[in-house]
């Protein structure tokens, strides 16, 4: 009798610790304004800049190359990451759908020069303290992997 319920234990122990694994292993959700995406480029601290896919690798995005990037994530995997600074490497994470699609306004002058809407005003007049329309992307860094090339941008 006793060793059946032990063995009972051990099997449910079992069963308990597979399921939770299995659970636990699986990536979070993405939320409904947001991707998941792989981008290539170099960091330099918490920042970011995108560079062109190297051909062995396969396109997941259309980030445009020398877009910049501000990092966000657990400490660890940035440090990690700055531990690799002047290689390149490909981050995965999650942003905003909305910051996919590049910098606002009308492009002029081969595209580098772009211009959009005025900086907010506050109803007295004066400029708003916070320009949120020229802060820079925030990617939320789940893991990245190391490409073996030397950064080529500046």
């Amino acid at each position: 009798m006793k060793a059946r319920t032990l063995v009972r234990a051990i099997l449910f122990a079992a069963i308990f610790s597979c399921v939770t694994g299995i659970l636990c292993a699986q990536e979070r959700p993405v939320p409904s304004d947001s991707a998941r995406v792989a981008i290539p480029g170099c960091a330099k601290g918490r920042a970011f800049i995108v560079a062109q896919t190297p051909e062995h690798e396969p396109t997941q995005t259309d980030i445009a190359p020398g877009r910049r990037l501000r990092l966000s994530g657990p400490k660890d995997v940035l440090a990690d990451i700055k531990k690799h600074e002047g290689r390149l490497i490909e981050v995965t994470g999650l942003i905003r759908k909305a910051a996919l699609k590049g910098p606002g306004g009308i492009p002029i002058a081969g595209g580098r020069v772009r211009i959009g809407a005025g900086v907010p005003q506050s109803p007295t007049g004066e400029p708003s303290r916070t320009l949120t329309s020229y802060e820079q992307p925030v990617l939320d860094v789940e893991g990245w992997r190391q490409l073996g090339e030397n950064c080529s941008v500046k």
